[in-house]
């Protein structure tokens, strides 16, 4: 199958990723994040079977090491060094995909786009690929280390002061977390982290996001999901979570409809764990 090499839309298709496989220029990343209460080692999954040519980029060990908040984004630095030791150099076309619960190819989106790097996203993840008999293989092939610089953008990316300016002007927070976690009624997996949501922020579960087969749902039907969660998409929002890693799931879905939702990066583990912030139950 001959790959058409032209620019690759946000969100790949399987049978585009499939015609595009062998393109010299394609890199394609498995970006599987996987919380440790799960008993998986994604690494160990990636191992064992991957799209063909696959890269495994670990966002847990990229991460900014000098946080105590997990998964924090990384400096410019130490981004740019894991991206050149997997192989990914400037100019590359980038697809992102993962088999994790929690969509976390949508965080190493966030991540590339606010270095101001294009990706994109393979809709449905491994989930789909495998589903549909397409080829994986087991082990990691070797490759040559590639060239690239990055310049920290900080693009999409917002700290707890932007939260606190949103929450004065009556701006729109919106939480991807589970209903019990965001009322409190559940309690949060993180010693040490309260229970609650941001107030004045709205719920809209990430899952909600997604089509049973793992896919993004059409424009039409994100566009209606945002609207019954009570987003105006045309006015100013930013998304938190639990870690900003689902948030990531609806700045995505927001870039789908053209508009941009710059995620919390400390979310509700950096909120809630501060005795000095506001906290809402319901």
């Amino acid at each position: 199958m001959t790959p058409d090499l032209s620019p690759l839309p946000d969100l790949v298709s399987t049978d585009r990723l499939a015609r595009e496989l062998g393109a010299p220029d394609l890199r394609v990343v498995d970006c599987t994040y996987l919380n440790p209460v799960l008993s998986r080692d994604a690494r160990a999954e990636y191992g064992a079977a991957h799209i063909p040519d696959a890269r495994f980029l670990d966002l847990g060990v990229v991460a900014d090491r000098t946080s105590a908040l997990p998964i924090m984004r990384p400096c410019a630095a130490r981004f740019e060094a894991a991206l050149g030791a997997i192989g990914i150099g400037t100019g590359d076309r980038i697809v992102l995909y993962d088999d994790s619960p929690w969509r976390t190819a949508a965080r190493a989106w966030f991540t590339f786009r606010s270095f101001g790097l294009a990706a994109s996203i393979l809709d449905g993840g491994l989930g789909k690929w495998r589903a549909e008999g397409r080829p994986l293989e087991g082990g990691e092939r070797p490759v040559d280390p590639a060239s690239i610089e990055v310049e920290d953008r900080a693009i999409g990316v917002v700290a707890m002061a932007d939260v606190r300016r949103a929450m004065d002007d009556a701006g729109q927070i919106v939480d991807a977390r589970s209903a019990a976690r965001f009322t409190g009624a559940e309690p949060d997996p993180r010693p040490g982290v309260a229970p609650g949501h941001i107030p004045g922020s709205v719920n809209l579960p990430y899952a909600r996001l997604f089509a049973p087969d793992g896919t993004y749902r059409p424009t039409s039907e994100l566009a209606g999901t945002f609207a019954d969660a009570g987003i105006d998409l045309d006015r100013p929002v930013v998304a938190t979570c639990g870690s900003g890693v689902t948030a990531s799931a609806l700045a995505f879905a927001a870039h789908l409809l053209g508009r941009t939702v710059p995620v919390y990066d400390g979310s509700w583990t950096e909120w809630g764990a501060d005795p000095a912030t506001p906290k809402a139950t319901v």
